[in-house]
């Protein structure tokens, strides 16, 4: 009876305090579960991944955020890595419902054993909680709300979308989240690729991402390793010869940073600065991906030349010294140590490196680069280096490497090839910028020699004189008046005294020839002639008419030195002018940013729809208030107010050009083509276009001054030199099919000229070489486009000499004009002015 009554009284106090227990455990999970998140948000889930920058076919161009991470689906992840997991982290994971007792207690009991807890006994879903939705203290409250929360993760989503989670979510060490970046950071390549022991070596890094991180701490990461493919077997995930085989393999570990399929630095700051510009910080983790508009040709082309034609130039200028001297001939040289840390401060450019001389004769050097390897420079590699006096001016070549070399020195040096040359950092600089003209899409654009050395964008920013890169704009502007390709203006010397001051521009080389055509005055670049042609338009009316190129009003010279390119516009501004008259007159935006989505690639934010130049229109053109040419007073001074000046403060570079309006609906389903505003006839640009030709063809007896271009092999290209005063700033804009392409090359001193070595520098032989080279490219595999000729446009024979109808033995060309332009008076024939007497002497009449 005793037994009976203790154990109904043990009974009672179970059953009592299961009810405790019951009421306590409802309370207390009525208590946190009061403020606990909604775990179905895990469901649209957007992990923390970094920004992409991308070329228009989805290659790689730079990545943007602190966590590298490339998420994937289940289906995508290996089955290997799962088992990898599940037998390191959670083995029984399917059989449990968020938490695990068993594994609770076995934790418990190992802690109680070894005085110390050093199992968590959290399972893969409690993890997944406490990383998506709590904080990393160590509490029991904030343990029990994990407990809550994978319990109802467990009822709201399946095994595979919580273990997809995880291994997309888990920090692996080296700044790689989620098994994909893992794999590629670890070795190099995608998890389907993982070998057994390298699947056991992730699964076994997010317990201790650092303590384990097998570059920094192999002996321990091979330990953990060995630790994971022992679970492996013993959960019967691998056989007996794989684990024999697994474990007999070095870890065979490095770091690889994200794999840039090409590198578009000044492309990938435009695209990184609008992002954050629109979504602040969010931009570097919510896993964007911004599709370009530049392709890895082009791009590659263009950095090429540019950098190719900088080191040119600087080589034709001269060697300015070594970049430092570290020690003397009468000084004890420094050691291997001491001239490594002082390399280590320094950055490669464009392929140019620094370097430590530690010996030179006459007929080499030995220099020390970075990374403690030693390279030889013989005097072919150096032989170019004459000193640099001025920018006019060089000394004698060397005739021995120890003339101008010497140890102690800390210098600069490439490979082109297959040998090491002397080099140097450039002062000069340039730019490119390469559009689609019949929608504005950037092809490729190059800021300056190199981002890392300068991340002035100089395609999209820089200011700059035109020079005669200026004159299609304003011919085009008196064609629109009247005057024609073949209306003679006087290439004669120019003198205008105002005051005190005299002006007198001049040609370049300063030779006249008299009256020209006006074709030949745009393909030799008279400038002479292109003042009178401004006067015979008139100031105003050709400032107001540029603006019709996308050129802005603030920009433009309103005197007479506009006619000479006093204005300043930058590469992208003159890119996108010659753009509108190579597509027939349509003034196209130009635009870097094609498409903006997430990193599902399912959700697109942002899709460009161009404005965009149509074939077959006849809309209405924009036209300009003005009074027909007149070339009565090309010879007067202008009568035109002729001092102003634009402020350089109010120029407008328009930097954002080419970067997207969010705010406007860019996901529309309608594909109707739009059209950009029709500001200059399609006869005129035909017209000009074609005489843009003329400046790399040429004429029977005259070279243009494009001469160059010629060697592309192709009929349907043309373009236009320019160079300012004293040569601060050369051009070359140009076309190809339907691809415009501006280069320029200068200082960033606008005071500083390019001098001259045994010419002038200027844009027929500076600029034009830089576009020749890119386009060679570019055009590879862009068909020669037929201009169709517009109804307005007709074809006349004429003379050579005067423009006018040809009489009979005239030299002849046909030339194009606008309907009731043409010529309509005949040349007059010359008649000799000799006689012969009736004993057979000839002599002159006057």
């Amino acid at each position: 009876m005793i037994l009976i009554k203790l154990l109904k009284i043990i009974l009672k106090l179970l059953i009592g305090c299961f009810i405790c227990g019951l009421i306590i455990g409802i309370a207390g999970y009525a208590y946190y579960s009061k403020d606990l998140p909604d775990v179905a948000s895990l469901k649209d889930v957007r992990l923390q991944t970094p920004l992409q920058v991308l070329s228009k076919d989805g290659e790689l161009i730079a990545i943007f955020g602190e966590r590298r991470r490339t998420p994937l689906k289940y289906d995508e992840i290996p089955q290997l890595v799962v088992n990898a997991v599940i037998a390191t982290e959670d083995a029984r994971f399917h059989e449990h419902f968020g938490i695990d007792p068993i594994g609770i207690i076995r934790a418990m009991y190992i802690g109680l054993k070894q005085k110390g807890f050093s199992q968590g006994g959290s399972t893969i879903t409690q993890q997944v909680a406490k990383n998506f939705f709590l904080t990393p203290e160590k509490s029991i409250s904030r343990k029990v709300k994990e407990m809550i929360l994978a319990i109802r993760m467990e009822k709201e989503l399946s095994k595979e979308e919580i273990m997809a989670l995880y291994l997309n979510m888990i920090n692996f060490g080296s700044r790689a989240y989620g098994v994909a970046a893992a794999a590629y950071t670890f070795f190099g390549k995608s998890p389907q690729d993982l070998t057994v022991d390298e699947a056991a070596l992730l699964a076994g890094l997010p317990n201790a991402p650092s303590a384990f991180n097998p570059i920094a701490h192999p002996e321990k990461a091979l330990t953990r390793r060995n630790w994971v493919l022992g679970r492996m077997l013993d959960q019967s995930y691998i056989t007996q010869a794989q684990y024999d085989e697994a474990i007999s393999k070095p870890l065979n570990v490095s770091y690889h940073a994200p794999q840039i399929e090409f590198s578009a630095p000044y492309v990938a700051e435009m695209a990184r600065q609008f992002m954050y510009e629109k979504f602040g910080e969010n931009a570097y983790t919510d896993g964007y991906k911004v599709y370009t508009t530049i392709s890895k040709q082009d791009q590659i082309a263009a950095t090429e030349s540019v950098q190719k034609h900088i080191i040119d130039y600087d080589i034709r200028h001269g060697y300015r010294g070594p970049e430092k001297v570290l020690w003397k001939n009468n000084e004890s040289p420094w050691d291997a140590e001491q001239i490594k840390k002082e390399l280590e401060k320094y950055i490669c450019y464009g392929g140019i490196c620094p370097a430590v001389v530690i010996k030179a004769s006459d007929s080499e050097a030995t220099a020390v680069l970075t990374d403690s390897s030693n390279i030889v420079i013989t005097y072919q590699g150096m032989k170019w280096a004459r000193p640099f006096i001025s920018d006019t001016q060089q000394g004698g070549f060397p005739k021995k490497v120890s003339d101008t070399i010497k140890a102690g020195q800390l210098i600069w040096v490439r490979k082109p090839q297959d040998n090491w040359e002397l080099a140097q950092v450039p002062a000069v600089n340039a730019a490119l910028v390469s559009l689609d003209s019949d929608n504005g899409a950037i092809k490729a654009i190059v800021g300056g020699y190199d981002f890392n050395l300068s991340k002035f964008n100089r395609a999209t920013q820089a200011l700059r004189q035109l020079g005669s890169n200026i004159k299609p704009f304003i011919y085009t502007a008196t064609l629109e008046q009247g005057l024609t390709m073949a209306t003679l203006l006087n290439d004669a010397p120019i003198v205008r005294t105002t005051g005190s001051e005299t002006w007198r521009p001049k040609n370049s080389p300063p030779s006249y020839a008299g009256p020209l055509r006006l074709r030949i005055g745009l393909g030799m670049s008279k400038n002479v002639m292109m003042v009178r042609a401004l006067r015979a338009v008139g100031i105003d009316y050709a400032a107001s008419y540029l603006e019709r190129f996308g050129f802005p009003k603030e920009n433009i010279s309103h005197n007479e030195s506009l006619a000479l390119g006093s204005a300043s516009f930058t590469p992208l501004q003159v890119a996108r002018a010659y753009s509108v008259i190579v597509n027939g007159g349509y003034l196209v935006t130009p635009y870097l940013i094609e498409k903006i989505e997430y990193y599902n690639n399912k959700d697109v934010i942002y899709q460009h729809q161009p404005l965009i130049a149509c074939q077959n229109c006849n809309d209405e053109v924009q036209t300009t208030e003005s009074t027909p040419a007149s070339l009565d007073n090309v010879e007067d001074v202008a009568n035109q107010t002729d001092n102003e000046e634009p402020e350089l403060a109010n120029m407008k570079s328009e930097d954002n050009l080419i970067l997207p309006d969010m705010n406007k609906d860019n996901k529309s389903n309608d594909i109707t083509p739009k059209y950009a505003p029709h500001t200059l006839s399609s006869g005129i640009a035909f017209i000009m276009k074609d005489g843009l030709r003329s400046t790399v063809f040429g004429g029977s007896d005259w070279q243009g001054t494009a001469w160059r271009v010629k060697s592309l092999g192709r009929k349907d290209v043309g373009g236009k030199t320019g160079t300012t005063n004293g040569s601060k700033d050369v051009w070359f804009s140009g076309f190809g099919g339907n691809i415009v392409t501006t280069v320029w090359m200068g200082f960033d001193d606008h005071r500083r000229e390019l001098g001259r070595t045994f010419r002038a520098e200027a844009g027929a032989v500076t600029a034009n070489p830089i576009w020749v080279d890119y386009m060679k490219v570019a055009l590879k595999d862009v068909p020669v486009k037929e201009d169709v000729k517009p109804e307005d446009v007709i074809s006349v024979t004429i003379d050579q000499r005067t423009g006018l109808l040809p009489q009979p033995g005239s030299q002849t060309m046909s030339e194009y004009f606008i309907k009731g332009t043409e010529p309509t008076h005949y040349a007059t024939q010359e008649i000799g002015t000799k006689v012969t007497d009736s004993e057979g002497n000839t002599s002159e009449l006057f």
